[in-house]
């Protein structure tokens, strides 16, 4: 798809801090940081919260290196945004928007992965299958 510089431009914006906060988290899930713990801990029980923090990690990572890589950014952006759901959901079900004193910082940066993976997909919507057969 031939696209506008400025397009362009905020594609690359919004793929490149979509991938920034999600592989920032990756240090913290994957070497059981206290907040980490602590989320999935409340989420998961504490048998089980580090197969939540590894499993999401794993989850998070693939979609980075897709966003990342332009004929499957519309993919990366596509799982960032479900998985991003289902922690903004978590955040105001259970969690709460401010986690372990943290200001909110959490729920934000899910908020911006969030609107930045759907900006992703509206604008390489052609590119997604079936959906772009149609659009």
């Amino acid at each position: 798809m031939e696209m506008s510089k400025g397009l362009l431009i905020v594609t690359w914006i919004c793929r490149i801090v979509v991938a920034i906060i999600l592989l920032q988290t990756l240090f913290f899930k994957f070497t059981g940081a206290e907040e980490s713990k602590y989320i999935f801990s409340t989420l998961m029980g504490a048998e089980n919260e580090w197969i939540g923090r590894i499993g999401s990690g794993l989850v998070e990572l693939i979609a980075a290196i897709l966003i990342l890589y332009p004929a499957t950014n519309w993919l990366g952006a596509l799982i960032a945004l479900g998985t991003i759901s289902g922690a903004i959901f978590s955040h105001l079900t259970k969690l709460g928007i401010v986690v372990k004193d943290d200001g909110g910082l959490l729920f934000t940066l899910a908020i911006v992965v969030f609107v930045c993976s759907a900006i992703l997909l509206v604008i390489h919507r052609k590119a997604v299958p079936l959906v772009g057969a149609y659009v």
